[in-house]
C-alpha cells in the first residue's frame, strides 16, 4: 500500500481522511508561517501548503532512521509515498485571516463576521517524493486552491462569547468549526463542504488521479509496506 503522509496537525484534515479510508501517517510541518506575507489568499494558502509539505519531505528524509518510520520504506524509493500538505485561511471584505490570536481577537473577528459572506480557501499541496543521490526529491508537485462561500448568522454578542469560551474557534482558521459548535452559526454555504472543515475530499480524489492513484486502494486490508 502507498504511504500517505498528512504534513499538518489538523485532526480534522486527519479525520477527514480516515473517514474516507485512508490512514494518514501524520507528521507535521515546522515551517514558519510568517516568512510568506501574501495578499491573494488562493496565492497563500497555495504557496504555504507548498512549503509545509516540502518542510516535512526535508524532515522525513532527515530521519529516515527513526524506528517510527519502519514499515514505510517506499516513501523514500522509485515507487514512493505521498506527502499531502494543507493550509486554509477566510477572505472576509478584502482582509485575509487565519487562527486568531487569542479570545479578545476571536471575539472581534466573529463581531465583524457576523451577517456576512466570507471566503474559506483551502491550499492543497501533493508530492510525490523518491530519493536520488543521496536527497528526497519531488518527483512530481500538483498544487491547487479549493474556495467556498460562507455564509455566517446574525448572532449576539452573548452567543459569540460563550462560542469563544469554548476555545473551538482559537485553533481554526477562520476562527469557527463547521464541524463542531461553529456549525450551529453558519446559515449556509457554496461549494465543498470539506474543505471549509481543511481538506477538499472532492479536490483530493482528483489530485490523486493525476498521479494515478485510485482512491479506493486504500480501502484494502493490508499489513504494512515493507
Amino acid at each position: 500500500m502507498t504511504p500517505f503522509v498528512l504534513a499538518s496537525a489538523s485532526p480534522a484534515r486527519k479525520r477527514l481522511l480516515q473517514q474516507a479510508g485512508i490512514d494518514p501517517i501524520v507528521h507535521p510541518s515546522d515551517f514558519d508561517e510568517s516568512q510568506i506575507q501574501l495578499i491573494e489568499p488562493a496565492e497563500l494558502v497555495n504557496v504555504l501548503a507548498e512549503q509545509k509539505a516540502l518542510a516535512t519531505m526535508r524532515s522525513l528524509w532527515e530521519h529516515r532512521g527513526n524506528l517510527q518510520l519502519v514499515g514505510y520504506g517506499r516513501l523514500f524509493s522509485r515507487t514512493p509515498g505521498l506527502i499531502l500538505g494543507c493550509d486554509s485561511v477566510l477572505s472576509l471584505k478584502g482582509e485575509i485571516y487565519g487562527k486568531p490570536a487569542d479570545a479578545a481577537d476571536a471575539i472581534g473577528r466573529w463581531k465583524q463576521m457576523r451577517g456576512q459572506v466570507g471566503e474559506l480557501y483551502t491550499g492543497h499541496a501533493l508530492l510525490v517524493p523518491y530519493s536520488e543521490q543521496g536527497m528526497l526529491i519531488p518527483s512530481t508537485t500538483l498544487v491547487r486552491a479549493q474556495m467556498t462561500r460562507v455564509f455566517f448568522a446574525e448572532v449576539s454578542d452573548r452567543q459569540i462569547e460563550a462560542y469563544v469560551a469554548t476555545g473551538e474557534p482559537l485553533v481554526c482558521a477562520g476562527c469557527f468549526a463547521l464541524e463542531g459548535r461553529g456549525s450551529l452559526f453558519v446559515e449556509k454555504i457554496e461549494g465543498c463542504h470539506t474543505n471549509v472543515i481543511g481538506l477538499s475530499m472532492p479536490l483530493l480524489r482528483r489530485m490523486l488521479a493525476e498521479v494515478e492513484v485510485d482512491v479506493t486502494d486504500f480501502w484494502q486490508k493490508h499489513s504494512n509496506p515493507e
